[in-house]
């Protein structure tokens, strides 16, 4: 049963979230993007967390493996048919990661991170193996995902396959895969679907690439699908975005987007310092950013990315969302700190906010710090806030925001839902700094 935490454990975290806002970011007087409507700590993992509208419209909610007819309100058990999932070998996978609704076609697009491995331990948490083997598959659905048309592995037209799904990618050698909740499909203005993924990359001597030495390391490539008429899609690919060793030792890594009125699209990618190649960890720890004008074919070479007057933040190895409102305006949420980080560390605090949509950086009067480390949190073990879900209410507009506060290096947890209003955005204007 879930277990809503007493108010003063909620006064005493806005509280700190407050004066942390005007120190970290140097503001003491600014507008935030949005205000905290409501805090619910739990011990469950809430049924909204990675929930999502399977229909253009309406306020029914597709969970995890639960359904809501009543906009979250209520739950029931759901498993859509068939199940493709079930019956497969001992040791395969497929791990449904994020999905989108086409208001077009009235199509749910729901993408896999897919594993066949006879054998592998089904409870093993990023088995390495996966590096090696991870490959994607989708599913559509035309009826909010009661019923699923087809489960097909995605690979791009032309001399492709599933061993050899794009460029580069030999499936048992080097993997392609999605990585966390804010690696989320895109329909853009001209109808296509643009999946932001992350590949490993094969070293000339026929072994995993790995030049600094890290956890891992990836380059990003965006698959470009375009319906059919037969509701299925066809599969494109951009070119790579890379980022040379020196300046992110684990190379671009779980990619998120947002496309603006313009045309225009922005990518935002998590990075990393450490490893071999960094042994101190001192090279910056960046978010990075890169920008397609071209429907998400080409990419600008990633950047750090940063606040509107050109200056840059800290952030620690981590995933961070993008996230479009209905108003049009768009924000994102990550991780934001006062110094260096050491690679995946510190993961907090948790900052939100908007993206100024003509420079597509950070407005700095907008951001919020939406949680951080306290001093009940010291006494459980190290914290971190992470692996965010976001979501509109499609009654009131509000954004509502669930997570992990992880402790003990992900061995307990408790789970936030907060809901958010927008607060009036002020004149928006580009301030004085340098822009590509």
């Amino acid at each position: 049963m879930n277990r809503v935490r007493s108010s003063n454990r909620t006064l005493c975290l806005i509280t700190a979230v407050s004066l942390f806002a005007c120190n970290c970011f140097g503001e003491a007087a600014h507008t935030p993007c949005a205000r905290i409507v409501s805090r619910i700590v739990s011990t469950n993992e809430p049924p909204l967390h990675g929930a999502v509208y399977p229909e253009p419209r309406g306020v029914r909610l597709l969970g995890a493996s639960s359904v809501s007819d009543d906009n979250g309100t209520t739950w029931q058990a759901h498993r859509p048919k068939p199940d493709f999932s079930t019956g497969l070998p001992f040791g395969y996978r497929r791990e449904a990661v994020t999905s989108a609704c086409d208001p077009r076609t009235k199509r749910f697009i729901t993408i896999f991170n897919a594993l066949d491995t006879p054998g592998l331990d089904p409870n093993a948490i990023e088995p390495p193996i996966a590096q090696n083997t991870y490959y994607l598959r989708y599913r559509v659905s035309t009826d909010g995902a009661r019923t699923w048309l087809f489960d097909e592995p995605i690979f791009q037209t032309g001399p492709f396959d599933t061993k050899h799904p794009v460029d580069g990618i030999w499936i048992g050698t080097n993997a392609i895969y999605l990585g966390d909740a804010g690696c989320i499909p895109i329909v853009t203005r001209r109808g296509r679907i643009l999946v932001p993924t992350q590949l490993t990359v094969m070293g000339r001597d026929g072994k995993l690439y790995n030049p600094a030495g890290g956890y891992t390391y990836t380059e990003v490539l965006m698959l470009i699908g375009t319906w059919t008429r037969d509701g299925h899609l066809k599969w494109g690919a951009s070119h790579r975005v890379i980022a040379e060793p020196h300046r992110s030792t684990r190379g671009m890594i779980e990619p998120t987007l947002a496309e603006f009125t313009d045309g225009r699209i922005l990518m935002v990618m998590r990075g990393s310092n450490g490893g071999t190649g960094d042994p101190r960890h001192e090279l910056p720890s960046r978010k990075w950013f890169s920008i397609s004008k071209d429907g998400g074919r080409t990419w600008s070479p990633p950047e750090a990315w940063g606040y509107t007057d050109g200056t840059v933040f800290f952030s620690p190895s981590s995933m961070s969302t993008l996230f479009k409102h209905s108003s049009g305006r768009v924000f994102w949420i990550g991780n934001v700190c006062a110094t260096n980080c050491h690679g995946n560390l510190p993961r907090w605090p948790l900052a939100m906010g908007e993206v100024h949509p003509k420079s597509l950086r950070l407005i700095r009067g907008s951001m919020l710090t939406v949680d951080m480390h306290t001093a009940e949190d010291a006494a459980q073990g190290r914290l971190d806030l992470s692996h965010v879900t976001l979501r509109e209410d499609r009654k009131t507009q509000e954004i509502v925001l669930t997570y992990p506060r992880a402790h003990h290096a992900y061995k307990s947890y408790e789970w936030m839902t907060m809901r958010l209003a927008l607060n009036t955005r002020a004149p928006i204007t580009v301030e004085p700094g340098r822009h590509h």
